[in-house]
């Protein structure tokens, strides 16, 4: 007995939050567990600072698919297939492409370039300082009575604080990855023939691509119009970027180059296609890409039905219950309680019954 209880006494274990204590034969460990060491360390994250416009960093990776895209359809439209077609033509694609493609640079260039800022945040806002953190205990929305509690200013009715740039956006539309930068009032007319200048340049290059691929089919030697040509007796040699830098290839190359860029064509003029058709919708309701989904979410909402069903049922749950009322009070007296109860008994019954009145109506 004497050895049990003190071998008890020293394994005595205590635990403390974020310690554990053990004493083994007078000998003391004390371990902190990784929860509370984790806990005890705070993660001290540097405020977010607000951008300015598409140029701000972080970049996204989305605007270097649209640089490639745009430096690929330019180097092969403009180098290997406006070259093919007939000399009657050449001049006429030049200049129309290449005013499509210079045009589609400009805007798309002023629309990342652009702050879409509002005014009062363009104004007074210090893009140098950190965003302070948003306390929800104090405030319920961000923007409240047109008052910014991030941006720390009074803004526009239709101005949107964006969690992308840190900052609201006058007339917010949404935030575009494609240019790093929202889209607003202000930028929003150079988005939108950015756009628009791509789907129909995009549109040139498949024509293009569509007469080269079936005049091939039809006769490989009506796209030998260059007089470099001449020198040529080969039919399976092909030069690309002429005049200024001839190089040969043999047909399996050019008609790989032809298929692959006119299906990533294809591709990209159905997308933009449809971007572009939603925004003519939009335009047409006198809507921005905010309020349409906004509008979207509101509808799919099981919430704001069943809000709306509520007080219908309430209202047209009235006049019944006053019916109900009504009805048991002209039916409620102790004479026609009587007579019911009389009238449905068989005349030889002797039986005798008291009706009394409810104090409630039946449920």
């Amino acid at each position: 007995m004497g050895l049990s209880t003190t071998c008890f006494s020293i394994l005595e274990t205590t635990i403390v939050p974020g310690k554990e204590e053990m004493n083994i034969c007078g000998m003391k460990q004390n371990r902190v567990l990784p929860e509370a060491q984790a806990n005890n360390v705070k993660k001290i994250l540097p405020r977010p600072l607000s951008r300015v416009n598409g140029w701000s960093p972080p970049l996204h990776s989305f605007q270097a698919i649209s640089w490639t895209t745009y430096l690929a359809m330019s180097i092969v439209t403009f180098g290997i297939f406006i070259p093919f077609l007939p000399t009657s033509w050449k001049c006429a694609a030049y200049a129309v492409m290449g005013g499509v493609f210079i045009f589609h640079l400009f805007v798309h260039l002023v629309a990342i370039t652009i702050d879409p800022a509002d005014t009062n945040v363009r104004l007074k806002k210090d893009y140098s300082e950190p965003v302070p953190t948003f306390d929800r205990s104090k405030h319920a929305h961000v923007i409240q009575n047109q008052y910014c509690h991030l941006c720390e200013v009074t803004v526009s009715k239709k101005a949107k604080h964006c969690s992308s740039c840190n900052k609201c956006v006058s007339g917010f539309d949404h935030h575009c990855k494609w240019l790093n930068n929202c889209v607003g009032s202000r930028n929003y007319r150079f988005f939108f023939c950015s756009v628009a200048s791509a789907a129909v340049g995009l549109l040139g290059v498949m024509v293009i691509l569509l007469y080269v691929l079936i005049q091939y089919s039809i006769n490989p030697k009506e796209l030998h119009t260059d007089p470099l040509y001449k020198e040529i007796s080969s039919e399976n040699i092909w030069l690309l970027f002429l005049p200024l830098c001839p190089v040969p290839v043999k047909t399996p190359v050019v008609l790989s180059i032809a298929v692959l860029v006119l299906l990533l064509a294809t591709a990209s003029f159905v997308l933009l296609g449809h971007l572009l058709i939603f925004h003519l919708y939009l335009i047409a309701k006198n809507l921005s890409t905010f309020d349409y989904m906004m509008q979207t979410r509101f509808q799919k909402s099981p919430h704001s039905s069943e809000k709306k069903e509520l007080p219908l049922r309430k209202k047209a749950s009235l006049p019944q219950e006053k019916s109900n009322n009504t009805s048991w009070s002209q039916s409620s007296p102790r004479v026609e309680s009587q007579k019911f109860l009389l009238s449905t008994l068989p005349q030889q019954s002797n039986a005798c019954f008291l009706a009394t009145d409810p104090k409630t109506p039946p449920q």
